[in-house]
């Protein structure tokens, strides 16, 4: 029989402490933590972002390296809130998407900058089999008119308050964040521990790390959900953007967006990205891939071999020439989702007030096949006790 979750916060998601003890402690000063004084770089600043309804109190860290980049994280959703990045003329500027306050952020239905799961991407149907037993998920989300599960439900990760701890590492400044999702959880088995990482290095690499161990076989795809304009100004369209995705292959789609088993080649079409390439060029094409979607958003076969020092492949680069701000991306993941912001419509204000439009910011998402559960021929998505799930993403970035 097909249940729906509820929505409520469980027992788990009901960490408790004094808010009013936290907000003295923290107003008195922010919280420097730093390896010797606190004015010297790198540096992570903790302060209060803001309370929920239920009177708990999400926490914002700021993240400087040494050489002056800064990252903005929350433990609401384990949500990397913003990252200024210089240009080619050592200006920041804020790269990603988003809120300015917490408010914003409980509203968040394009998962600006979240962390998404137990299963990122899409599910058929809500549905999957383990073990010969079936289970059925929330159907939130409608491509195509045809309903489907998305990035773990109605009250997915992206939308509880995490267990967070700022440190400064030999590596840089970082946040670690720890999550319980109980058996049951949006119709998923299994206790799950979940443990997500941002580091902010000096060698100015973002890097975003998720673990997770169960008590019983389940299905994970934890996924980094950002949306970056490396203009630094998101009334402009990422379609002026260059691409690369080192990928020969894609993952087409039926109507509602979900893959349908084969692994196309991408040479002579609009999917091919093996060579940089603007992201505009043929968005517009007429391609069945891309009527589907409405642009981009399908999931690309990372298809070089991982490196030998790090175990990573490479993903992606991402420059805007405007600016010269560049983004790599390498991950330990099969498969790389790009997204061309085609569901953007003007209808969320973010940022400094400013009205998100069609394309005006884009996601590249390292992760699992989309419905790996549901096709056996894809990587295989299940993890079982004794088991360790591991997703590391590693953003570069640097001025041309």
């Amino acid at each position: 029989m097909k249940t729906r979750p509820s929505t409520k916060l469980n027992s788990h998601q009901r960490w408790s402490f004094s808010a009013l003890g936290n907000v003295l402690a923290l107003s008195v000063c922010s919280l420097i933590l730093s390896s010797a004084f606190a004015a010297e770089k790198p540096m992570i600043n903790e302060t209060i972002f803001g309370g929920l309804d239920d009177g708990r109190m999400a926490r914002l860290y700021t993240l400087e390296n040494a050489n002056g980049l800064r990252a903005r994280v929350t433990d609401y959703g384990a949500i990397l809130v913003s990252l200024d990045a210089p240009d080619r003329d050592g200006q920041l500027a804020d790269v990603t998407l988003g809120y300015d306050t917490l408010e914003g952020w409980l509203t968040n239905t394009s998962y600006f900058g979240s962390t998404v799961g137990r299963f990122g991407n899409r599910i058929k149907d809500g549905r999957f089999s383990l073990d010969g037993q079936e289970y059925s998920l929330a159907k939130n989300n409608e491509p195509g008119g045809i309903p489907c599960h998305l990035h773990g439900g109605i009250v997915g990760f992206d939308k509880v308050l995490w267990q967070s701890e700022g440190r400064v590492t030999e590596d840089g400044p970082q946040v670690v964040l720890t999550y319980l999702s109980a058996d049951g959880e949006e119709g998923y088995p299994g206790n799950l521990t979940v443990t997500v990482t941002y580091t902010l290095t000096n060698d100015d690499e973002l890097v975003w790390e998720a673990q997770a161990e169960t008590d019983a076989p389940t299905i994970v795809n934890i996924v980094h959900h950002s949306y970056w304009n490396l203009s630094g100004d998101p009334t402009t369209s990422i379609n002026d953007h260059k691409l690369t995705l080192f990928a020969d292959r894609y993952l087409p789609t039926d109507a509602g967006l979900i893959p349908t088993g084969e692994r196309k080649p991408v040479e002579g079409t609009p999917m091919d990205f093996t060579e940089a390439t603007l992201i505009g060029d043929r968005v517009n094409e007429d391609y069945d891939s891309l009527a589907k979607g409405g642009g981009y958003d399908h999931a690309w076969v990372l298809s070089e071999t991982p490196s030998a020092e790090s175990g990573l492949f490479r993903a992606a680069v991402l420059v805007d020439p405007e600016t010269g701000r560049r983004m790599e991306i390498d991950t330990n993941q099969p498969a790389i989702q790009f997204y061309g912001g085609n569901f953007l419509d003007g209808t969320v204000t973010g940022k400094d007030g400013v009205v998100y439009e069609h394309r005006t910011g884009l996601c590249l998402e390292t992760e699992n096949f989309p419905d790996a559960p549901n096709q056996p021929d894809f990587p295989s998505s299940v993890l079982r006790p004794g088991e360790r799930y591991y997703h590391k993403m590693v953003h570069r970035f640097s001025a041309e």
